[in-house]
């Protein structure tokens, strides 16, 4: 009898795998002749899992666009039917799950084409699945292979579609073909225009959300993120550049080099070109190679090269055609290199991954943060996407390193969150608080810094000790209940949750002002920006109470409810100095000469943060805009030479004398240095004779030595303690000092007429991250956030992007006040 069935179950399995095409027969077109779209991704995958025993492929989300987010997990029959169990074990032997276990399966996990427009990876991805199947069945029986075929849809749709639309048949591999060349914003970014090779560890985006869900529930011991680079630019792979992190293991480093040495054999074999080691550092927390680094993974980035550039096939530099064929076919390589030592090592793979977790010798145990309840609880809602565990305590006071002053210290620790390093993921713990991370060298691929207790506005301490605490949070509010005749309500003003209710009750015509004093009434006192809604400014809401109550109820934000516009000060609800809030109609130039990844910023905080309406445009269209239709312009960061010329810069000079407000942000704010009618300058450049012997320096310095020397005139994504004027309304909910994410070294002079509301005095002081010497220099005595006031408009600059990536948490109500807040003297009916 067994032997009938088995007989029965091998002639199945034949059967079920004589019905299985390749790539190229299911698409009818071999694979790198063309870019899949993903609907045939897909479908592609769908009919191997339909096909195969070895294969189950699943969504895991929906992108903005509401294409599928999917992964398939591959392995051998066994494996596959009990893989639930292979899921368990492994999180158990890491202490992410309830029990004991001793796991002998690796996991790799494959991620392609985060990138939109490095397109080839997902055409590879399509071929590794059929030949993992097909012809390496034998490394799957020790070894489980997730794939996640296309982690932005959206972005690679935007390429794909745009391409095959434009592209020659047969291709133009001349580089000044039309294919060769996308229009803004590419294909990189996602539907809001993100990099979501940036947004692991911060999760401001819809695809990363679902994927860390899904990551968290498999923890694989090998992540690779496959990627593109410049056409000329031969294959990458691991082991990676310097700086490594700290936390990052021997056998995290050796492991790499071992997948490297086996990915250079077969390109040895086959006489493809490579380089290791000399770009690509595993420092930043949230890429695609060090997040999973930092939970223990082995985390590698693969480039090839190519690009959105390169299209089916393109002429380099170097004299060679670069084909789609030839990116798929070394991605292929990698992919199943990796694979391979993976099966060969899966019992020590699993058995030091399981040693990641173990965390007794970090030099912080605890790190202990007070503050806005309102940031503390964003700052949780974070902890809780990477489930990571926290508690709170009631403890006196805590001592260690103090983050506000930069040196050890104490805080008061009443009701202080409490994140701690003896958890599993403690070593994930001190990379996202650490109060500064060591830096082997300056010269690294993105920004040194990002400590959460400063991205959120927390006072915070590092305690070299275990600070007790328990799991349940202190109560933060209290349901308001409807009361009839008030005068009006007052709520505070100190955070984006503060902003999203004054967004909703402006979206439902209630009509809200806001203080530029202090306020006290009945004994009960109140911050400048607080928020006054009267009776008398919504007389013809005859549902008044009620919906202001349920507005702030939603939003979880308490009213005080006075019965009485007399205060116990002279700053009553009728006073000048109480202003009605403008429903702002507000502009956001996208497009050609803007950054794509700043409007992207802009946009999504707009649509899923503030949830408040704006008009998009196009810069190719900004010489036809009637400017009078609009209150506020933001300008994303960019380069406006080209959009700004005499004209353009004298309609909108115009517009903002007769009451209109530019917010420009980053490199925009250069748009206005030396402009006339404007107050902002750089500051003071070199002298000649500091300028030559600036060159004479530059010009001895040895040939191989020049980019170590260039990091002293780079900052590179470092923090900085700002003084505030906390009177002005841009800097309503904050106190006298600020810590600034500064990504580059432009130093602007302090405004001599207007408003120099955030500013560097004196010596410029950085917290946390790389500063170079001569950047710290030149950015004494100079202006990080102000006004300029022209007429009866405003020009803001925000020197530093306070959205950046959306993870700066405590920047975002800059922004908000800078619409809604700043030069509020006269009110649009």
């Amino acid at each position: 009898m067994t032997t009938r069935f088995t007989l029965l179950f091998l002639f199945l399995s034949v059967i079920s795998f004589a019905q299985l095409q390749s790539p190229d027969e299911f698409l009818d077109y071999k694979i790198g002749t063309q870019f899949s779209r993903h609907a045939d991704v897909v479908n592609y995958f769908e009919h191997v899992a339909e096909n195969s025993n070895m294969v189950t492929y699943q969504t895991y989300g929906k992108t903005n666009e509401r294409r599928s987010l999917t992964y398939a997990i591959v392995s051998s029959e066994e494996n596959i039917k009990n893989i639930e169990t292979i899921r368990t074990n492994n999180l158990k032997s890491i202490g992410l799950a309830t029990g004991s276990a001793t796991p002998k399966t690796a996991i790799v996990w494959f991620s392609y084409n985060v990138h939109g427009n490095e397109a080839s990876s997902t055409e590879a991805a399509i071929n590794t699945l059929y030949k993992l199947i097909t012809e390496k069945q034998d490394w799957l029986q020790n070894t489980v292979v997730i794939i996640d075929p296309s982690v932005n849809p959206d972005g690679r749709d935007r390429y794909v579609n745009w391409y095959n639309q434009v592209k020659a048949s047969p291709y133009n591999a001349s580089q000044e073909a039309t294919e060769h060349h996308e229009p803004w914003p590419g294909g990189r970014p996602n539907h809001y225009l993100f990099d979501l090779n940036r947004d692991w560890a911060w999760a401001s985006q819809v695809e990363s959300r679902q994927r860390l869900k899904l990551y968290n529930q498999w923890m694989p011991q090998i992540h690779v993120d496959f990627h593109e680079q410049g056409i000329n630019n031969p294959y990458y792979f691991a082991p990676a550049a310097e700086p490594f992190h700290e936390i990052i293991t021997p056998f995290q480093r050796d492991f790499q080099t071992q997948i490297g040495k086996n990915n250079a054999n077969y390109f040895d074999e086959k006489g493809w070109l490579f380089f290791t080691r000399e770009r690509f550092d595993l420092l930043y927390p949230s890429y695609g190679d060090t997040y999973p680094i930092y939970m223990g993974a082995i985390g590698m980035t693969y480039e090839q090269a190519g690009h959105g550039f390169a299209g089916l096939g393109i002429n380099t530099d170097e004299g060679f055609e670069l084909t789609l064929e030839d990116r798929v076919a070394h991605h292929t390589t990698t992919g199943l290199s990796t694979i391979e030592v993976a099966s060969n090592n899966a019992a020590t793979l699993t058995s030091e991954f399981k040693k990641f977790f173990s965390n007794t010798n970090s030099k912080y145990k605890s790190y202990v943060l007070s503050g806005k309840a309102d940031n503390i609880r964003a700052l949780t809602n974070l902890l809780d996407m990477h489930q990571i565990q926290y508690g709170y305590t009631n403890n006196g006071s805590v001592t260690g390193y103090n983050y506000a002053d930069a040196k050890s210290g104490s805080m008061k620790a009443e009701n202080a969150l409490v994140v701690s390093t003896n958890q599993p993921k403690g070593k994930m713990v001190q990379v996202l608080f650490e109060p500064k991370t060591k830096l082997s060298t300056p010269v690294t691929y993105d920004i040194t810094a990002w400590s959460l207790p400063y991205a959120y506005g927390l006072d915070a301490v590092a305690s070299t000790s275990l600070v007790s605490a328990t799991a349940n949070p202190p109560a933060t509010f209290k349901t308001n209940t409807v009361v009839s005749k008030t005068a009006g309500y007052i709520a505070k003003w100190n955070s984006m949750d503060d902003a999203t209710f004054l967004a909703d009750l402006l979206k439902h015509d209630i009509r809200v002002r806001f203080s530029e004093k202090k306020l006290s009434f009945n004994g009960n006192t109140f911050d400048r920006g607080s928020l006054v809604i009267t009776r008398n400014d919504n007389k013809s809401n005859t549902d008044f109470d009620t919906a202001v109550t349920e507005l702030a109820n939603k939003h979880k934000r308490e009213l005080y409810a006075s019965s009485t516009s007399f205060a116990d000060t002279m700053t009553d609800f009728g006073s000048p100095d109480i202003k009605l809030i403008n429903k702002q109609r507000i502009a956001v130039l996208r497009g050609e000469g803007t950054s794509s990844l700043s409007y992207g910023a802009i946009w999504h905080f707009f649509e899923k943060q503030l949830q408040y309406p704006i008009t998009s445009i196009n810069t190719d269209d900004f010489d036809d805009i009637n400017l009078r239709n609009y209150d506020v312009l933001v300008m994303p960061d960019g380069w406006y030479g080209s959009i700004l010329n005499n004209s353009t810069f004298k309609n909108l000079k115009d517009w903002i004398r007769s009451g209109g407000k530019v917010i420009a942000i980053g490199d925009a704010v250069d748009s206005f240095e030396g402009k006339e009618d404007f107050a902002l300058k750089l500051n003071k450049e070199k002298t000649e004779q500091e300028s030559i012997d600036a060159i004479k320096s530059d010009n001895l310095t040895p040939y191989d030595q020049r980019e170590q020397e260039s990091t002293k005139n780079m900052i590179t994504g470092s923090i900085f303690k700002v003084t505030m004027d906390p009177s002005h309304p841009m800097a309503f909910g904050y106190g006298d000092t600020y810590f600034s994410l500064k990504l580059g070294n432009t130093s602007y002079s302090f405004l001599d007429s207007g408003y120099n509301v955030g500013y560097l005095k004196d010596e410029a002081i950085n917290v946390s991250g790389f500063a170079g010497d001569d950047a710290k220099k030149g950015l004494t005595n100079s202006l990080v956030f102000g006004e300029d006031r022209l007429g009866q408009g405003s020009v803001i600059y925000l020197v530093d992007d306070v959205l950046f990536r959306s993870f700066w948490q405590n920047g975002k109500l800059l922004f908000v006040n800078s619409l809604l807040f700043v030069n509020n003297n006269a009110f649009t009916l």
